[in-house]
């Protein structure tokens, strides 16, 4: 009889107990934050923004800015404006640069032979700063002039609100006579951790192969000169350790006293690609690895509480635009679709069913904002865009968004010359 009386009490304590874990899971998804002055997180394809702290303020970037630096070369190359076996000759600045004990670099020494290929990995596996310059005057001719090419790069992409001032991303103080003009001894470069992820999404859509030197873990840096040098990738993630995680392949890291320890990193898993960006990770006096522990936290929010869905079907009627008038046809109006499904990426504690629907038509097919007849069937008209009402976080690039083609539903005849007439007549008197 003890039994039976407390086995409805057990049943209710596991149901609260499963309830409460959803209400955590629910907060967790809602209330996440990263111990950084900023963190950014997108889908790599859609360029969906899976979490934004303070991502919209630019900010100090260090060695980030050899992601820039990196686009360039690689557009260089595919444009056949220099090639990776090319030799790329040491400058007086670079050489100097390159000594600089404080600085990460490799060893470079006027009238040794490099390739771009040697210089390229370096400064992404070592983040060698005079690798960066050297590759920077030998496209631009000099890395003022590169730099200038760095802030139209940047231009193109939409972001204006970045301050560019070298190739390599640090300190004007170590720069000397070779500051970028009208700037000062403790100028720096300076990007949101947003433009951050733009850049990011550029270099990783446009060349993938970047992802194939980001991910070595280590490597002999010119083993045929007579000053080689041992890389090993800053990136501790990619290591056997507390912060290794299956699935990362890149990509930057940067430190300076002004930007703190940063990092944008990029992980594949489960046919995905996330792009998470920490700028100065505030643990770090504390933890060395601090930016890489917050990177991954962030890469498990983001795989863990966003999912992508099925939120509407082919076929389906928008809310916002049922039907369309028809001028000279048999029926005066005729009836919308989406042609396809669309697919949104659904936070775990969002509704898939609450969308805000957005119907655009094609003003260039319309007269009056009416369709002349004759109509075909899934005739394309104009576009609808669909996002969940809940989330206010949007894509990172304003072009970005789920959207369907809108297409007729059904085809709609011309009407005869009787029912033309007939028509003008019925229009007059109404």
């Amino acid at each position: 009889m003890n039994k039976k009386k407390r086995f409805p009490l057990v049943l209710v304590a596991l149901l609260l107990f499963f309830q409460s874990l959803i209400g955590i899971t629910a907060q967790a998804a809602d209330d996440f934050s990263v111990n950084a002055n900023a963190g950014y997180a997108i889908d790599a394809d859609s360029g969906k923004v899976f979490f934004n702290q303070d991502g919209d303020t630019p900010k100090g970037i260090a060695s980030i800015t050899k992601t820039i630096t990196a686009y360039l070369v690689l557009d260089a190359i595919k444009q056949q404006k220099i090639t990776w076996e090319q030799e790329v000759p040491i400058s007086e600045y670079a050489e100097k640069l390159s000594t600089a004990p404080e600085l990460s670099n490799v060893a470079l020494v006027s009238g040794q032979k490099y390739t771009v290929k040697d210089l390229f990995e370096a400064m992404i596996v070592q983040s060698a700063n005079a690798c960066a310059v050297a590759l920077a005057e030998l496209i631009a001719g000099n890395e003022h002039t590169f730099v200038n090419q760095m802030r139209e790069q940047l231009t193109k992409w939409g972001i204006n609100d970045a301050t560019i001032i070298n190739s390599s991303g640090l300190s004007n103080v170590y720069l000397g006579e070779h500051m970028y003009p009208g700037t000062q001894e403790d100028d720096e470069n300076l990007m949101s951790a947003r433009d951050v992820a733009i850049v990011t999404q550029h270099l990783i859509k446009d060349f993938p192969e970047v992802l194939e030197t980001s991910k070595i873990k280590e490597k002999t840096f010119a083993p045929n000169s007579s000053q080689p040098d041992e890389m090993k990738n800053w990136n501790v993630m990619l290591f056997e350790g507390p912060n290794y995680k299956e699935g990362v392949d890149g990509l930057k890291t940067g430190t300076t006293d002004l930007a703190g320890a940063c990092f944008v990193g990029t992980i594949q898993k489960d046919g995905r690609r996330v792009i998470t960006v920490i700028l100065n990770a505030l643990d770090q006096p504390n933890d060395e690895n601090a930016r890489f522990a917050e990177t991954g936290k962030l890469m498990d929010y983001c795989l863990n509480n966003w999912s992508q869905q099925d939120v509407t079907v082919a076929g389906q009627t928008p809310t916002d635009k049922k039907e369309l008038k028809v001028t000279e046809g048999k029926e005066k109006t005729v009836a919308l679709a989406m042609e396809k499904p669309v697919k949104l990426w659904v936070r775990s504690d969002m509704d898939p069913k609450d969308l805000t629907i957005k119907t655009t038509l094609d003003q260039s097919l319309l007269d009056n904002n009416a369709i002349i007849a004759p109509v075909h069937k899934n005739e394309k008209i104009g576009t609808v865009s669909v996002a969940l009402t809940q989330d206010t976080l949007g894509y990172v690039q304003e072009n970005e968004g789920a959207t369907a083609d809108l297409v007729t539903k059904n085809e709609v005849q011309k009407a005869n010359t009787f029912e033309l007439i007939w028509q003008k007549i019925t229009g007059l008197f109404a």
